[in-house]
């Protein structure tokens, strides 16, 4: 697709042209894209300047001497509060008023939902054009007090003699007075009037009526920071605040209108997570209600510390505080108490408690650690510079031995350099194991370093610091408090900050977070810098005004850099627009960057089953991987992307803390667009030329330095591989085909002898049959059977024609299974009625016409089912059936179940088809079966089973049918199109398909015959001819087993991989290049590919995603910010995000992986 498609088609460029001015004004809407009534236009103004109006009136009595300034407050939010119950009210007496009318039908649907019908300046339409009001009534009363309070509060914000007070120039008064007023009657009308729609969008959905509130909002925060400095005296730093803040209370709808401030539900969720993490230690957690208690307990841990009065006491209280809440708990507790209750096995629970115990010495030792040394200090005042200086180069070496550990284990070091030591040309599982096992070894010390020895050390240097001796203050509690949770919440890091502090002498606090800060604007400046030159370099991506974009932010670069600047100090992404490089601010949200949690919403899909069997034994490598340091420095907000055949998993870490951490991972679609296949194929490039190729250098550079993918390791995963095979040549042989209906027969018997061999109650019933004696049951004998009473009987099966169930339907790949059996399931007989059915055979009751005393059962009903109907008047001439007992009393023990030994065709052609019936096979499988009786008797017991000639015919009946339902009785082979089709469970037409296809459970034996069947014609073209009959017992044996051989779409096709059988096999047919094509996935045990994402990169690309969809409704597939990009994997990304926006197939729940 050509790079210059629009960034917005026609009509969303008018929409957004409408909703745009929309936007900044705070709600009027003045372009509506159709001729509206003057009086529209005038009342929209009129709202727009009210507050203005009743603040001109209380700014004028103040500046008169009237009023004092706070009742003029009083009064202008007395008539604003007024004003605003008025307006809500007039909303809802339009809405009761007016009538639905039922609207004509036109062809432009898009235009007529924008068109209104206005009949009168004060109409029910215009009121709810201009006032939409409010959907709860409980924000009608909450919205319009605020209004209310917003407008008395600005008044007296803005009054002239308050500004003139602050800058004393009354011409930046009258400036300042002015547009003021316009933030401020913005800020109004979106309040109460009619909600403009926000670009600062986070909810897919604003139920709950917050978005009015954002505007109001940031004018409270203004006015409080002028009512603080009116009533605290001798700040001159408040002073200087409040004289910023004045002037940039003026830009206020600039800022609105870029979506640089963020909602209040953003805004609250954004702020919990930065004190928490940059002023408390903490970390970003997986859930907002995780983020919420997090945050309440941890600002109590502070706020606590701050009152107590003993030293020893603060001290011991903020290790032991910053220990627990860096752990787990919620995961531990559940842990134990689902292990005690549901789990009780031995070695789990032992383990639960073990780790319990290791946290509690942990504890313990880090306690008497910080109390002995913290007295120590106190003491030894001469000793104690001396002593944390020394503990401060311990811990610089230590941290360059961590640095150097944690790189070593990553195929590239910082990213550009490939490491030396890493595996060369790494594509099995054994050649990885045989070449990892050094950097497994350097990996256990690591963990070691980090998790036992650097928060000791660090504990050791912050007990010895002179702060905590005298008088604790605000600033050492928080500073304190921070760096004692972080010494175990983020190790790593805290070792930094500890080593700059004990480089730079800064004894007073630990609260540098700006190294942090540091990477990420790094991160920032590199993304940036990605786009600026991909849109040039790249030609796919180079549209008319790449040029003209490139010089201006050439030009401009300094105003470039003070956006990344900002962005990195509000933590928020930096958002280019339409993903060009026009770069804006993006207003701070979480670090997710969604509202919801994660893992509550993916688009499932067949394919989704593939990560479900995958995902568990991937967070089991994982754990591996991270505990080592593979894949780097581990922090939340963190995303990395795995690859193996054509599965993309997408991992993003959510939270971490001391042997933890907690993973999200998502699957991406398995059919691959040319735009997901274009960024695929470059994934795999980057990994092959990582992992796949020998370097004779010894550090050899990253050629794919400047894409937002760095690879990190491999990770052996036990998974399903996808293998597809042409076919074609082997299904439609005609030895193979010819070969296949004598093996169907050998294949149905096995698979019925051991199905009534294995069923319930067959075993149970054999101690009764050896104490009880025989129990003879009934069969006519197969060469005894009348005849067809007329010449038509005999033919029938020749003159059938097979014209409905025709060849020209072979090219579905999975053809439909029939619903007959559902169907046949739905006409069940009420018990104990007999209700004659015109053509129907009714069962004959023999009597005592039987050989013996048997009780009657359903056996007599199926005797007579196969023979022709018969008038009702004439039963009486029905000849007499000999019926014949089993020879052995064992052979109830494999014998068919009653209703399928009815019969359903003519006795000659069951005749002449039982001559294709293999006795032998018969006889050999038999043989093969487990005797459930003792060793001594086996062999006679199923040599007795096998010779008996009643059992047999019960076999060669049911077999037989069940192979004409499937073939017919022509001795053809059958076409390739018909074995497809018959795969797929559609059965041609015959007069046994009903008989089939009422009993269910055998019609699914006889499908899983025939598919057996297909795969053993296969294997034989393969691997070579089957030698003797123990070869193909081997061959089912293993089918049974390893194999489920069935449809794709087949539910069972997902319960055998959630099961982890070890292969599955699907028979298809590519109707585009007209071959045939089977799909085999092996269960094993395969490495998978996984590399670090940069994470500015991915936060900047859904920033825009939110704003391009939410915002500028730009849902068209082709749109140019969706389309292929090489390097910053523009598509994929897009793909990860959260539905709606993006279209994940799988996304997991919060995974929390132990690291030890």
């Amino acid at each position: 697709m050509s790079p210059d498609v629009p960034l917005l088609n026609d009509y969303k460029q008018d929409f957004f042209l409408k909703r745009f001015p929309q936007t900044v004004l705070g709600g009027p809407r003045f372009k509506l894209g159709y001729c509206a009534p003057p009086y529209i236009y005038v009342n929209q103004i009129i709202l727009f300047l009210m507050p203005w109006v009743w603040g001109g009136v209380g700014t004028l009595l103040y500046q008169l001497g009237i009023l004092k300034d706070y009742y003029t407050a009083a009064l202008s939010g007395g008539l604003m509060l007024f004003t605003a119950f008025v307006i809500q009210f007039t909303s809802l007496y339009a809405k009761n008023k007016s009538t639905t009318v039922e609207r004509i039908l036109t062809t432009d649907i898009l235009a007529e939902e924008d068109e209104h019908e206005f009949t009168s300046c004060t109409g029910a339409e215009t009121v709810k054009f201009l006032i939409p009001g409010k959907k709860y009534v409980a924000n009608t009363v909450f919205h319009s007090i605020l209004a209310g309070l917003a407008c008395g509060l600005g008044t007296w914000y803005l009054l002239p003699n308050r500004i003139t007070l602050l800058y004393g120039s009354t011409g930046g008064t009258a400036l300042l007075f002015f547009f003021g007023w316009m933030t401020l009657c913005i800020a109004e009308y979106s309040l109460i009037v009619n909600t403009a729609t926000e670009t600062a969008t986070f909810q897919t959905q604003d139920t709950y009526e917050i978005i009015p509130l954002m505007r109001p909002l940031y004018i409270f925060f203004f006015v409080s920071v002028d009512l603080a400095h009116r009533f605290v005296v001798n700040m001159p730093a408040l002073e200087h605040m409040n004289q910023i803040l004045h002037i940039l209370f003026v830009f206020l709808p600039f800022l609105w209108a870029l979506g640089t401030l963020p909602p209040p539900d953003a805004l609250l969720l954004w702020a919990m997570e930065q004190v928490l993490e940059f002023g408390l230690g903490g970390s970003s957690m997986s859930t907002h209600l995780r983020l919420l208690v997090m945050f309440i307990m941890s600002a109590g841990t502070a706020i606590a510390s701050y009152f107590i009065p003993s030293t020893v006491g603060v001290v011991l209280f903020m290790t032991g505080f910053g220990f627990l809440l860096s752990l787990n708990l919620s995961d531990m507790g559940h842990k134990i108490g689902t292990k005690s209750k549901d789990l009780p096995s031995g070695p789990e629970k032992h383990f639960s408690w073990k780790e319990c115990l290791f946290y509690i010495i942990i504890l313990v030792l880090a306690l008497l650690e910080t109390s002995l040394l913290h007295h120590f200090a106190g003491f030894s005042q001469i000793s104690k510079s001396n002593s944390q200086a020394i503990v401060g180069y311990g811990l610089m070496i230590l941290l360059i031995i961590l640095w150097i550990l944690r790189e070593i284990q990553s195929v590239y070091i910082i990213g550009i350099f490939r490491n030396p030591f890493y595996p060369k040309d790494v594509q099995t599982v054994t050649v990885f194991f045989e070449k990892q096992t050094r950097l497994m070894k350097i990996g256990i010390v690591r963990r070691i370093l980090l998790t036992l020895v650097s928060p000791f050390a660090m504990i050791a240097f912050l007990s010895l610091d002179s702060s905590l001796q005298g008088l604790h203050s605000v600033s050492v509690c928080i500073g304190f408090t921070r760096a004692f949770r972080m010494v175990w919440q983020n190790t790593e890091n805290a070792l930094l900050e500890t080593v700059i502090v004990s480089t730079v002498h800064l004894i007073s606090s630990t609260d540098i977070w700006w190294n942090r800060s540091l990477d990420t604007g790094l991160r920032l400046l590199l993304f940036a810098v990605t786009v600026l030159l991909t849109s040039w370099t790249e030609k796919k991506q180079r549209r008319k005004t790449t040029a003209t974009l490139c010089i201006l932010n050439i030009v401009f670069s300094p105003f470039v850099l003070v956006i990344i600047v900002f962005s990195t100090l509000l933590s928020s992404p930096l958002l280019p627009l339409f993903t060009l490089p026009v770069f804006l601010v993006g207003f701070p949200r979480p670090i997710q960057s969604w509202p919801g949690a994660a893992g509550t919403t993916a688009c499932v899909c067949a394919d989704t089953v593939y990560y479900y069997q995958m995902v568990p034994r991937l967070t089991a490598v994982l754990q591996t991987a991270m505990a080592a340091g593979s894949l780097g420095l581990l922090l939340p907000g963190s995303h990395y992307l795995g690859r193996f055949q054509d599965r993309l998993m997408w991992i993003m870490i959510l939270e971490c803390g001391y042997t933890y951490c907690s993973i999200n991972i998502k699957g991406l679609e398995l059919q691959e667009t040319s735009c997901h296949t274009a960024e695929a194929r470059r994934v795999d490039e980057v990994f092959e030329d990582a992992f796949e190729q020998e370097y004779t250098r010894v550090c050899s550079l990253n050629e794919h330095f400047g894409n937002v993918l760095t690879p990190c390791t491999v990770l052996p995963v036990k998974l399903y591989s996808d293998a597809r095979n042409v076919l074609s040549g082997i299904i439609d042989s005609h030895e193979n085909l010819k070969e296949f209906k004598g093996d169907l027969i050998k294949v149905l018997v096995w698979i019925l002898v051991q199905y009534c061999s294995k069923r319930p109650g067959m075993k149970e019933n054999v101690h009764n049959t050896e104490n009880k004696g025989k129990a003879p049951l009934m069969l006519p004998a197969l060469n005894t059977l009348p005849p067809p009473k007329s010449p038509e009987d005999i033919d029938s099966l020749n003159s059938e024609t097979f014209n409905d169930w025709s060849d020209d339907n072979i090219f579905d790949d999975e053809p439909t299974i029939k619903k007959v059996i559902e169907e046949k399931h739905q006409l069940k007989d009420l018990p104990g009625t007999n209700l004659f059915i015109p053509g129907s055979v009714e069962s004959q009751r023999v009597g005592d016409h039987s050989t013996g005393t048997v009780p009657e059962n359903d056996l007599y009903k199926a005797v007579l089912l196969g023979y022709p109907a018969v008038d009702k008047g004439k039963q009486e001439d029905m000849p007499y059936i000999p019926l014949m007992e089993f020879s052995c009393s064992h052979s109830h023990l494999v014998c068919l179940p009653a209703e399928w030994r009815t019969s359903c065709m003519p006795s000659s052609k069951m005749k002449e088809m039982s001559s294709l019936f293999p006795e032998d096979w018969y006889q050999f499988v038999l043989r093969q079966l487990e005797c459930y009786h003792s060793e001594e008797k086996a062999s006679n017991v199923l040599e007795e089973i096998a010779k008996d000639k009643v059992l047999k015919d019960f076999y060669v009946h049911t077999v037989m049918t069940c192979y004409f339902s499937l073939f017919g009785i022509d001795n053809m082979a059958p076409s390739p199109g018909h074995i497809l089709r018959v795969y797929g469970g559609v059965l041609p037409w015959s007069v046994a398909l009903d008989w089939l296809t009422e009993k269910p459970e055998l019609f699914q034996l006889a499908l899983k015959a025939f598919r057996y069947t297909l795969k053993l014609m296969i294997d034989k073209a393969s691997l070579g001819p089957i030698e003797d009959f123990r070869e193909l017992i081997k061959y089912l044996e293993e089918y049974e087993r390893d194999w489920y051989i069935g449809l794709v779409s087949d539910e069972k096709w997902k319960e055998a991989i959630l099961q982890e059988k070890p292969y599955l096999f699907s028979l298809g047919y590519d109707s585009n290049m007209g071959i045939y094509t089977g799909r085999v996935l092996s269960l094993q045990e395969l490495l998978i590919q996984v590399g670090k994402l940069n994470p500015e990169a991915v936060r900047g690309q859904w920033a825009n995603l939110s704003w391009e969809l939410l915002y500028a409704t730009n849902d068209d597939e082709e749109r140019y910010s969706i389309q292929a990009h090489p390097l910053l994997l523009r598509n994929l990304t897009v793909q990860a995000a959260e539905p709606p926006l993006g279209y994940p197939i799988y996304s997991s729940k919060p995974l929390h992986i132990h690291l030890y």
